[in-house]
């Protein structure tokens, strides 16, 4: 792994769930297993919002292909057409305005390490762009329920154990979107104009 910048990563370094940046550390995100950026949860109070859809219609958006550039997913969505990520991009908590939605590898990880139930998981959890990398799906009883506290069910930071939009779309069918659901894991497509919950994040360079 990467040595961390001093300037970005505090003595000792959090563990998951800890006051961050703002908000909560996350985990991190990377590439081939190597970390480039340190996730931040946005605090309820402030970062989620219900009820959001991914677009008012079911068609397709310009640059909100990757899996792993939330801040650039969601930037192209900062507009009315695209409530969840106008939401995102609005958020301004912490001391810090560059909130954003995350994208579908960014919000895995947030499962990955936040998850809030006991629930069994299905089978999804591939992930390049987790750190350390992950090549193969979930098992039942892995990733377990967070040991962060207040991030467990009933918790005051608690993400619900329901759906979540991620910023990407589903490029096989581009009136699709992919969600991340916070109970068993999966990230199945969903239409766009549907109503889902939806938390922004931030990332800090390592």
């Amino acid at each position: 792994m990467q040595a961390k910048a001093a300037s970005n990563w505090p003595s000792p370094p959090p563990t998951i769930g800890d006051a961050y940046g703002g908000g909560f550390y996350a985990g991190q995100i990377g590439v081939s297993g190597v970390a480039t950026h340190n996730l931040v949860v946005g605090p309820v109070s402030s970062a989620q919002s219900t009820n959001k859809k991914w677009k008012v219609e079911n068609t397709s958006t310009s640059g909100t292909s990757s899996v792993i550039n939330g801040p650039a997913n969601s930037a192209a969505m900062n507009n009315a057409d695209h409530p969840a990520a106008q939401f995102c991009e609005a958020v301004n908590v912490g001391g810090f305005s560059d909130w954003y939605m995350p994208a579908k590898n960014e919000l895995e990880i947030c499962y990955y390490n936040l998850k809030p139930t006991t629930t069994s998981n299905s089978a999804w959890g591939i992930n390049p762009n987790a750190v350390p990398a992950r090549a193969s799906n979930y098992t039942s009883g892995t990733p377990a329920q967070t040991s962060a506290s207040a991030f467990q069910s009933g918790g005051s930071e608690a993400f619900t154990a329901t759906d979540y939009w991620s910023s990407t779309q589903y490029d096989p069918a581009p009136s699709y979107a992919y969600p991340q659901n916070f109970s068993t894991g999966s990230q199945g497509g969903n239409t766009k104009n549907y109503a889902l919950n939806v938390r922004a994040i931030r990332r800090v360079a390592v």
